[in-house]
């Protein structure tokens, strides 16, 4: 059988405007600023409003542009760099700890995460949740799950909810001595809840990030976050290690 040459595809006009408009971002805007209108830019450009949208939505699909209700297109920051793989461990709320606490109840955890904590499935943890944010928006949500017998100085503390009972939570790990700490990466879609406080729609690619503490030869608390795709790059400490996770197996990279 003879080899069958493939014609060249010419390139989507939507997708040579992607990279002009990509380049322009670079050069002429600054990151928050606000887009002229779809009519102005497709004069600029020379180029029906029906490509322009395609190339728009391009590239606020990647990460650099973000549509907000009521203000119009603008100039999307550059991603954060989500650390993986790094030598440096710390415990959640210590000194340079970029995460707010918002609120903190007891709540029985994923069956997932009462296996990593190895606790019965109906018993109740302490669960953290907390929020990072970048340029004054979202950028990840995060639940911090640790059982009672991690923290047990906490029954003293008089805060029975909210962020005060949250701080209290991170205060009474940091007790402990971290002994390390190991972490999974996943990509994932957004549950309700997660796309409501990331302000993403259902469904929205995430990267789903976990982390083990341990402490006493043993796992006291597991962080299980979740940081919108298209905001958010890996970033590799100097063991280049990260957890691969692929059909519910893991394997180590390096």
């Amino acid at each position: 059988m003879g080899t069958t040459q493939l014609e060249p595809v010419p390139e989507p006009k939507y997708w040579h405007l992607r990279t002009v408009l990509s380049e322009a971002l670079d050069s002429d805007f600054a990151v928050g600023e606000i887009l002229p209108n779809e009519r102005d830019l497709a004069a600029r450009f020379g180029v029906a409003r029906a490509t322009l949208r395609q190339a728009l939505e391009q590239l606020e699909l990647e990460g650099r542009l973000q549509r907000r209700r009521g203000v119009g297109t603008t100039v999307a920051p550059p991603r954060m760099g989500v650390a993986v793989g790094a030598e440096q461990h710390s415990w959640p709320g210590a000194s340079g700890d970029t995460w707010q606490p918002v609120d903190c109840a007891e709540a029985n955890p994923p069956a997932a995460v009462a296996g990593l904590l190895d606790t019965d499935a109906d018993e109740q943890v302490h669960t953290v949740r907390r929020t990072r944010m970048t340029h004054g928006q979202p950028v990840a949500a995060e639940l911090l799950y640790v059982p009672g017998g991690s923290v047990p100085g906490l029954t003293a503390i008089g805060a029975p909810a909210g962020t005060a009972r949250a701080r209290a939570v991170l205060r009474e790990l940091q007790r402990l001595d971290l002994e390390g700490q190991d972490q999974s990466v996943e990509l994932g879609s957004a549950r309700a809840d997660d796309a409501k406080e990331l302000d993403r729609l259902p469904g929205a690619p995430v990267l789903v990030v976990t982390t083990r503490y341990f402490a006493e030869g043993r796992t006291v608390a597991v962080a299980v976050a979740t940081y919108r795709a298209d905001t958010c790059r890996l970033t590799f400490g100097e063991s280049g290690g990260v957890q691969i996770t692929h059909a519910g197996e893991g394997r180590r990279a390096s």
